[in-house]
């Protein structure tokens, strides 16, 4: 059986370790801690580092010092050029001031609860004044900003820092999305006709320049050949002029020569004359001493 002064040792070695055990506390580098007694807010506690308090009497509540980052519930917006939008936001803060969050919203969960609201009302100011070209093009920067900005005022009041507000996707109700890709199809079909259109005229052009070149060349080609050909004939008919002026029978021979073969070079050419009567064969026929005579009977 055990002695009941040992037990009352244990027993007050037991409360003297409980004692000491609950009157410190540790800060973590991540983490920040208010000490209240009864309630009442004691002191606010930065720095990391192992920390006294009273026991049984005082408790620790920690908060987190890194980045804390949330979902916005995803609500509805009219823009400024009556688009409806539903967009899904997200914010990222900080607890700056460990003591004004405790004494407004307690915990993270309050914050959401609080902080939610404002950041709605942030984002329907900024798009309400925005028109849907905006907020998908490069001018969004500059809205998240001012949303940023205003919820940062508002945020400061229950101890937080608003480092940033953003929009994770912002879609167009399912009937507007329709009516705009029917929209965009007619313009790009409006686009495709009248690149076509260009296109056709573009080649009309194209063609026309080409014909009339062809033209401007064919026709210069036909004046150089006038021109060679009558500067050939002048030459042809001084030749002949020359001849004719030296030989005038020869001459004449020789174009009645030039006569039977254009008439007479065909085989299917017929022709009825009378030899004796007929001028076109005074040269069928010689006498002996080469002057015309009495055409040849072969």
């Amino acid at each position: 059986m055990r002695n009941p002064v040992t037990t009352a040792l244990l027993i007050i070695v037991g409360v003297l370790v409980l004692i000491a055990y609950s009157s410190f506390y540790i800060v973590d580098p991540r983490q920040q801690a208010i000490v209240r007694q009864f309630g009442e807010i004691k002191r606010v506690e930065t720095t990391p580092g192992l920390k006294f308090k009273i026991p049984l009497m005082q408790d620790v509540v920690y908060f987190d010092r890194r980045v804390l980052e949330f979902d916005v519930p995803k609500e509805s917006f009219i823009l400024s050029d009556q688009k409806r939008l539903e967009v899904d936001a997200y914010a990222r803060v900080r607890i700056i001031d460990p003591l004004r969050f405790f004494q407004s919203v307690q915990n993270e969960t309050g914050l959401r609860n609080r902080l939610g609201p404002v950041i709605q009302s942030a984002i329907r100011r900024a798009l309400g004044e925005a028109t849907l070209q905006q907020v998908l093009s490069a001018q969004r920067v500059t809205l998240m900003q001012e949303i940023t900005a205003s919820v940062d005022k508002e945020g400061r009041s229950f101890g937080v820092e608003v480092l940033d507000v953003r929009l994770k996707r912002g879609d167009l109700p399912v009937e507007n999305s329709e009516a705009v890709y029917r929209r965009m199809q007619t313009q790009r079909e409006q686009e495709a006709r009248q690149i076509r259109a260009e296109g056709g005229e573009e080649s009309q052009r194209i063609r026309a320049n080409a014909d009339r070149e062809v033209i401007v060349v064919q026709s210069e080609a036909r004046k150089q050949a006038e021109v060679a050909r009558g500067e050939g004939d002048g030459q042809a008919i001084k030749i002949y002029a020359d001849a004719f002026g030296r030989d005038p029978k020869f001459f004449a021979f020789y174009r009645s020569m030039e006569a039977y073969r254009q008439a007479l070079g065909r085989n299917d050419t017929t022709m009825v004359l009378s030899p004796e009567n007929s001028e076109f064969f005074r040269f069928f026929g010689t006498q002996d001493n080469g002057q015309p005579g009495a055409p040849s009977r072969r």
